[in-house]
């Protein structure tokens, strides 16, 4: 009998402890962010590998941290202009934010390798204005890493950036195209 209960308790403690290290959080450093813009006069382009961002994997929370400064240009002065206070015042306004919840996150099984289609609704701050989103994703699970993919649409004017006249006017879409890649581990 004793036997029995002490077999018992090891293996309550066992169970516990690899539910404990496999955690609830996930983190990703490795984050790739792009967004696309596209109209007559050129195509513009800019990416950001300085963003971090969490998963809570029982309640679906998201949280993604972009650092406005590390979007990254291939002509110097359009890196100039986005950081610029005409266009994201990236001084003032140094990080973009995401606060949102994987509506489905019953649908991902992150015990066991596939990919899974991701519903996401939140908030994203984008120069000090906060907006509504729904949008969609995809979870690939492979092992002990996470992957999620997402491209989505962001109209600038609804966050303060509204060119009316002179050459950003015409150079700069009205919406732009943003591509999110992140690789998660475990906390």
């Amino acid at each position: 009998m004793k036997k029995k209960i002490l077999l018992s308790v090891v293996a309550l403690a066992l169970i516990s402890i690899s539910t404990f290290a496999q955690g609830t959080k996930l983190v990703s450093t490795k984050t790739h962010i792009k967004f696309f813009s596209t109209t007559p006069a050129e195509n513009i382009e800019a990416n950001n590998t300085a963003t971090v961002s969490t998963i809570n994997k029982e309640n679906g929370e998201v949280v993604f941290s972009v650092p406005m400064q590390g979007f990254e240009f291939q002509k110097a002065l359009m890196q100039k202009h986005f950081n610029s206070d005409k266009f994201l015042d990236s001084k003032q306004f140094p990080k973009a934010k995401l606060k949102g919840k994987i509506t489905n996150i019953t649908a991902i099984d992150f015990s066991k390798d596939g990919t899974y289609q991701a519903d996401v609704e939140g908030e994203l701050t984008l120069k000090g204005v906060t907006k509504q989103i729904k949008e969609k994703g995809t979870v690939t699970v492979k092992g002990n890493t996470v992957e999620v993919q997402s491209k989505f649409n962001i109209t600038l004017a609804d966050y303060g950036i509204n060119f009316t006249d002179g050459k950003p006017s015409s150079n700069i879409a009205k919406t732009v195209e943003v591509t999110v890649n992140a690789e998660y581990q475990a906390e």
